[in-house]
Formats: structure tokens, C-alpha cells, sequence
């Protein structure tokens, strides 16, 4: 951990402990507020908490030009980066992702994508898009890279965990956490008007409608995938699987609300102040939403292709974006999840 970004931290939140005019905006403060002396452990814990909604720097006395030039979010943000990527295993993959996300992204998906045109000459064994690539393949090639990142995630957050001296978890310390991470209750501003993500002078719930729309998008698509998983192993039931199917019903609108929810995203971050947050992370980011954004997009160009002459192509696209994601989870920020997901467990905000 970087030590000049904790004791910054340190001393803004000395600054916001003896002051308490943000007292009730989000999870941080109370936090912060049941402590008196904040360890380093403290000070991470309280960055993931965070989520950057930036109202307490729009509502604080002491920013610049005042002498004591407080900047709580970006001072939080900075040292939730370097936790996300100190943790990370191993480390200088995810520091890269960070400051060169987008052409590693993009990069990678060209790579796998002409990879998976490369081996289309092996023997399907089924239709549709198992004609060009059988599903003995798929398995072989994305069980591995969906097992290996999980537990890069699960060795980092562990690290976390005991950095930040956690206590023993309780069901209802998870269940308040899942809660509280399911309604984006930390999103909703301090008197339930929404954060001021994009503007000092407008309170709006965009962000976090656009987070839910990711959020509930990427659960139908993974319910969608093991769905099929079910259907294949346990009924015999094989893809291509017909527009009214499980798969389909919960596919095609999970990939519908993740197009729409990485989009506005992306339009926020575009209009929103970059100096309240870890600048050098923007890249990172950005990459993240658009692979996020790609994952759906090709999912559901492949659905509307059906067997027309774009499938091998799309097929091809689809599964070297879904493949990217899974190899560059643990350095994207789908790490925040977990992470976040920690610190409310510890925060135990039961309700």
C-alpha cells in the first residue's frame, strides 16, 4: 500500500471526524465517526466503502481554497485503487490494466477472436453455433478461465480481509451487506435524493440506476448460462435453445439491460469531474465498462443472427470478448464487488 496516499487519507478524515457535517450521507461516516484512531487497515476499509457519489465534497467547508484543501472521494479513491491493485495477484497485471485498460481490452478480444477463427477447422458436434465450435471445446477452453481468475479474486479479497482485520461474518451482517448492495443504498444520497456525480447543483439517481441495470443484467446472463447448463447436463436438452426458453428469457433481457446500463454509465463518467477521483484509474475503468458493454452487445448480435452467414464471425467475437473478461476479471474493476461487498459485511449496517 502506498503510504503517502494512506496518511493523505489520514488526514482528511482527522479533518471530517471533527467536523461531522456529512454525518448519515452513506455507510463512510459512521465509520469513520465510531473510531479515533484509524489505523491503515481503517483507512482501506473506509476506500471500500466509498462509492464515490462525491455529495460530501459538494456539501464540504474546507475544500480549495481553504487551507486545510480537502478532497475526501478522490483521497479515498486513490487508496481504494492501490488496495484493489496491491491485493491483486499477480500485481503488475492489474497496475497495467489501470493506466492501459482499453488497448489491452480491446487488444486481447482481437487476439481470442482470431484464435477462435483459427480452430473452427475442429468438428462441431451439434447446431447452431456448436457446428463451429463443439461444446466439448467450450468447456475445455472457458471452465479453466472462469475457475482461475475466481480464485485470484477469492486470494485477494481474503489478503483484504485481513488487512483490514475484519470480524467473523454473520448471516445478518451478509445479509445486510447483500441488501445494501442490492438497491445501491450507498448511491442514494444522504437524504435519499440521489448523489452528485455529475453536477455539484443536481441530485440524481442516474448512477445508480445505471449500476442496478449492470448489476441485474450481468445476474440474468450468468442465470441465462447456467440455465443452459442444467438443460444440457441434467435433461439432456441441447442449444440452440428456441426464443421461449430459459435461456433465452433470461438471456436476451439481461443483455439488454447491460447494453443500457454500460452506456449510461459511460455518459456519466464523460460529464462527471475527474479530479474527485483516482485520475490515473479513468482508463481502467472506461475499459471495463466497454468490455462490459461488448460482453452484451455480441451476446445479443449472435441471438438476432440466428445461422445466417455473421454467425461464425459473430460467434467468434462474442467468445473472445466473454473470454477476455473472464482472464482480466481480477484487474478490472469487477474486484470492487467483492471488495465492496467485504467492507459492508464489516461495516455490519443491519437494518
Amino acid at each position: 500500500m502506498q503510504l503517502d496516499l494512506i496518511a493523505e487519507a489520514r488526514r482528511q478524515a482527522a479533518i471530517c471526524n471533527a467536523c461531522r457535517y456529512c454525518e448519515g450521507y452513506c455507510s463512510v461516516f459512521p465509520e469513520l465517526h465510531s473510531k479515533r484512531l484509524l489505523t491503515d487497515g481503517d483507512i482501506t476499509h473506509l476506500a471500500n466503502l466509498c462509492h464515490n457519489c462525491r455529495g460530501c465534497y459538494y456539501a464540504c467547508q474546507y475544500t480549495a481554497p481553504h487551507e486545510f484543501d480537502l478532497n475526501f472521494p478522490k483521497a479515498l479513491a486513490e487508496v481504494r485503487q492501490a488496495s484493489w491493485e496491491d491485493f491483486a495477484w499477480p500485481k503488475p497485471v492489474a497496475q497495467r490494466f489501470q493506466r492501459h485498460g482499453v488497448a489491452i481490452v480491446l487488444a486481447t478480444i482481437i487476439g481470442f477472436a482470431v484464435m477462435f477463427v483459427a480452430i473452427r477447422s475442429l468438428p462441431g458436434d451439434g447446431d447452431g453455433f456448436y457446428s463451429l465450435l463443439s461444446h466439448s471445446a467450450m468447456v475445455s477452453i472457458f471452465l479453466p478461465a472462469f475457475i482461475l481468475p475466481l480464485i485470484s479474486v477469492f486470494l485477494s479479497v481474503r489478503r483484504y480481509w485481513a488487512f483490514v482485520d475484519g470480524s467473523k461474518m454473520s448471516v445478518p451482517q451478509v445479509w445486510a451487506a447483500l441488501k445494501s448492495a442490492g438497491n445501491m443504498k450507498n448511491l442514494s444520497g444522504g437524504h435519499g435524493d440521489g448523489c452528485n456525480f455529475e453536477d455539484e447543483d443536481r441530485f440524481s439517481h442516474a448512477r445508480r440506476h445505471a449500476h442496478q441495470a449492470v448489476m441485474w443484467g450481468f445476474l440474468l446472463c450468468f442465470a441465462s448460462t447456467a440455465s443452459g447448463t442444467v438443460l444440457h447436463y441434467c435433461f439432456g436438452l441441447y442449444a440452440p435453445y428456441g426464443p421461449v426458453s430459459l435461456p433465452k428469457l433470461l438471456g436476451v433481457p439481461g443483455g439488454i439491460l447491460m447494453v443500457i446500463g454500460t452506456v449510461a454509465l459511460a455518459g456519466l463518467k464523460l460529464r462527471a469531474d475527474r479530479n474527485l477521483s483516482d485520475a490515473s484509474a479513468w482508463g481502467g475503468e472506461m475499459a471495463y465498462i466497454l468490455l462490459l458493454f461488448l460482453v452484451a452487445a455480441t451476446g445479443l448480435a449472435l441471438y438476432w443472427a440466428g445461422s445466417s452467414i455473421y454467425l461464425p464471425t459473430l460467434l467468434a467475437l462474442h467468445l473472445g470478448t466473454v473470454l477476455t473478461f473472464f482472464l482480466l476479471l481480477p484487474y478490472t474493476k469487477t474486484a470492487h464487488v467483492p471488495f465492496r461487498l467485504a467492507a459492508l459485511i464489516s461495516a455490519n449496517k443491519v437494518q
